[in-house]
């Protein structure tokens, strides 16, 4: 095994990501000790969170121009790559924000340094959860390749068995929710609606609270429900056991955003009530990173729902080829 391949094996394996999830932990009870983070810390925690997105990010899209013998696999690196790019972009403008003193209140004042300290584990357990993913996305190449082979001619005819244009007349209740609601249609008008709906509460530069609880009861409802969704296709899935780690990762991330978006609204929501018992100055860019982060959070699920149907293509595919897949 070269030095090359050994390293990546590394970087991989479950314990390392435990590793690495444990010092970031560690490294913000320390430097939230005094309840003050300076902004040394500030870059190194940032720096860290930006170099891991973006590596990550440039390694799935690699590997997806890499792959070859089933086009499936480069879709679903594509569609993690995808899925990343939002909250990559929020963490630079966040951090920009931070060193160059714009963002003033985040959630709570009192107790924003804690509520950083819960973003930036969240964002290390969510990149960890694409880490362990992307490994097994490998494997599950690998799988259909290997058995690919052994069925010949099956294996290049099988895209075109799938089924694609099943009426939506002929599906029942589940499976027609199921698609309007993964459709690329619906996502482009859940984002438009998004956009329009930020731009509208924050012309005021005052976001009351029923404003938002309309946004964080939106985000819950898309997050905990396509986190539901991914637990329990990968129960109907398990037959393909790499897959269903695939889907395990992304579990794993997902939980890490919808817990810091349950922190964040909780901690909001305490505030706008009037229990903190602090006013906040007026600081428009305030508003305005809240919207964009508002704006990244639903195209990250947005895109996240994309990849879960690349992934159930790709079992639709496996299920030709081996009959001894269990079916959905």
């Amino acid at each position: 095994m070269g030095t090359q391949e050994s390293f990546g094996k590394a970087i991989f394996d479950k314990r390392t990501l435990v590793v690495i999830v444990l010092a970031a932990i560690l490294w913000r009870t320390f430097i939230s000790l005094d309840q003050k983070i300076e902004l040394w810390e500030s870059a190194c925690s940032g720096i860290v969170l930006i170099l891991f997105g973006w590596v990550l990010f440039a390694y799935m899209h690699l590997e997806s121009t890499k792959l070859k013998g089933r086009v499936m696999s480069n879709w679903i690196y594509q569609g993690i790559a995808v899925s990343m790019v939002s909250i990559n972009i929020y963490v630079v403008i966040y951090y920009a924000m931070r060193w160059y003193k714009l963002l003033h209140v985040e959630a709570y004042l009192p107790l924003d340094f804690l509520f950083r300290d819960v973003r930036y584990i969240a964002l290390v357990v969510f990149y960890c959860g694409v880490l362990w993913s992307a490994k097994y996305v490998k494997k599950v190449h690998e799988d259909y390749v290997s058995l690919s082979e052994e069925k010949g001619l099956l294996h290049l005819i099988s895209p075109y068995l799938y089924v694609r244009g099943k009426k939506l007349r002929e599906m029942g209740v589940k499976e027609l929710m199921s698609t309007v609601m993964t459709d690329e249609r619906t996502l482009m008008v859940i984002v438009g609606i998004a956009f329009l709906w930020r731009t509208v509460i924050s012309i005021d530069y005052n976001i009351a609270l029923w404003e938002s609880m309309c946004s964080g009861i939106a985000l819950f409802i898309m997050g905990w429900l396509f986190l539901a969704y991914v637990y329990f296709i990968s129960k109907e899935q398990k037959g393909w056991l790499n897959l269903v780690k695939v889907y395990h990762g992304i579990a794993s991330g997902l939980l890490a955003i919808n817990i810091y978006v349950l922190v964040y609204y909780g901690m909001r929501w305490y505030r706008l009530i009037g229990l903190g018992g602090v006013a906040e100055a007026f600081v428009p860019l305030d508003y305005l990173f809240r919207d964009a982060r508002f704006f990244a959070l639903v195209m990250f699920y947005c895109a996240s729902i994309v990849l879960s149907k690349f992934l159930k293509r790709a079992y639709e595919e496996y299920r030709l080829l081996s009959p001894e897949a269990k079916t959905i």
